[in-house]
């Protein structure tokens, strides 16, 4: 069905207390990576993972793996074939680092904080998409009652006011888990662990704490991150109101096409944009020339083969893409595609199986890089370096790797960065690089990192 064109934000000011919105949402520079934007609410069912306890609506299920609950999950609502759209009704959640630990068989030196779910995730048998390119609005639905729907949600449509002006936010301090001799000091006790032979890349991450200002609502986090970082891949998820997600991350974790065809766009190296034309486009062919950067984007290419490759049809892996450029509203990335056909009988669940957690924000080979995280850390990462998905009923998935976003309870907000650290890493200049990829983020509550590490 299809529904006169409204800017998402009005709709997202007037869905803005549903406990359980999902907001897959598309900013930036609009193209195929980028069209559309998802916003569902009121689920069928909904599912929480934490402390290795699965509940569904609440109650405790059978069993502690997180997957397979997640399929039992998809499997209560019928399989209908969203034709030209990209969803029509399915499961909408994240995944956590958790959970690509428990893949990976990783025990965790720290304990995950109780406040913050390792997955979340709710069925919905509807979703309103809005198409950037056309400015057009559907309501798709997996539902048997379609025409009742379609009437009580187009009456609802019809009556919607524009959203108010956004409002500033108020200051937050953020307080690091480390300082930033500490930082750059894990970041040396990595390049020790590489020259010593133990791995080829590890991705070194902090958090940064702030208490929640009092009355600062989610809507307003959300449309503050939402304009000052338009991404292709942002999202925010309500999660049942303790707990939500807020992200504006660049970057694609591993799409799954109904024809069985699975992509992934790792992200592995970073430049500021420039202030002039010229110094942004000189910027961009430093990133592209950079040895350091180009080593980095590789290993994680031929992690990602190898991953995708667990579950794919002998034969199909192939880089169709290798170490382009994009740009992003701060920051320039180095970017390339790895692609796979499944193997017959494999499903999206299978494809996280295999790939979790994102090898983008581990290292390789990932199983030792994630002790080695596990051992530099003095945090746990809880949502960041997870990921958001939606999976509909007819196989199709989409993800996103969980970087550039804060994690909210109502106590406090989260935000953190980081960045793979190889042989030719220096301790000062990563510590840099992460300041400048979480400044954005501190920004908006009128922060900022540390400038230097000593």
């Amino acid at each position: 069905m299809g529904l006169p064109w409204r800017d998402p934000d009005d709709v997202l000011w007037a869905w803005r207390d549903e406990e359980w919105l999902a907001c897959l949402d598309s900013g930036g520079a609009s193209g195929p990576r980028a069209r559309w934007t998802i916003l569902c609410r009121r689920p069928v069912h909904v599912l929480d993972w934490r402390g290795g306890v699965c509940r569904r609506d609440g109650v405790a299920v059978t069993g502690t793996d997180p997957l397979e609950a997640l399929r039992t999950l998809l499997e209560q609502a019928p399989v209908v074939d969203a034709g030209a759209l990209p969803f029509a009704g399915g499961v909408i959640g994240f995944a956590g680092y958790g959970v690509g630990q428990w893949a990976e068989g990783i025990v965790s030196r720290r304990q995950a904080d109780p406040a913050r779910p390792d997955l979340s995730a709710a069925l919905y048998d509807h979703a309103v998409l809005f198409d950037r390119i056309h400015r057009q609005v559907y309501l798709a639905t997996i539902c048997q009652e379609s025409d009742l729907l379609f009437a009580a949600f187009r009456a609802e449509w019809d009556i919607l006011s524009p959203a108010p002006a956004p409002v500033a936010l108020p200051r937050a301090a953020f307080v690091p888990d480390r300082t930033p001799g500490q930082y750059a000091g894990a970041v040396a006790a990595a390049v020790a662990r590489i020259a010593a032979g133990e791995i080829f890349q590890v991705n070194v991450t902090g958090r940064h704490v702030a208490r929640r200002p009092p009355g600062l609502t989610d809507i307003d986090i959300y449309r503050a991150l939402r304009r000052a970082s338009p991404a292709p891949f942002g999202a925010w998820l309500a999660c049942g109101g303790a707990f939500s997600l807020m992200s504006a991350s660049p970057e694609r974790f591993v799409s799954l096409g109904r024809d069985g065809v699975a992509r992934t766009r790792p992200i592995k190296g970073t430049r500021p944009r420039g202030s002039t034309p010229a110094q942004d486009e000189h910027l961009r062919a430093e990133l592209a020339a950079d040895d350091k950067e180009r080593a980095e984007n590789l290993m994680i290419v031929d992690l990602m083969r190898n991953d995708l490759g667990r579950v794919a049809r002998i034969g199909s892996v192939s880089v169709p893409e290798l170490l382009a450029v994009e740009t992003f509203a701060h920051l320039h990335h180095l970017v390339s595609e790895v692609m796979a056909t499944l193997a017959p009988g494999r499903d999206a669940i299978d494809l996280l199986r295999a790939s979790l957690p994102p090898g983008s924000v581990t290292g390789a080979p990932k199983h030792q890089a994630m002790r080695i995280i596990d051992e530099l850390e003095v945090s746990d990462r809880g949502s960041y370096c997870g990921i958001v998905f939606r999976i509909g009923t007819d196989g199709a998935m989409d993800s996103s790797v969980i970087i550039r976003a804060l994690a909210a309870t109502p106590d406090t907000i989260v935000a953190a960065a980081g960045g793979g650290i190889t042989i030719l890493s220096d301790p000062q200049r990563e510590y840099a690089e992460m300041c400048l990829k979480i400044a954005p983020l501190l920004a908006l509550f009128g922060d900022c990192p540390a400038e230097a590490a000593p």
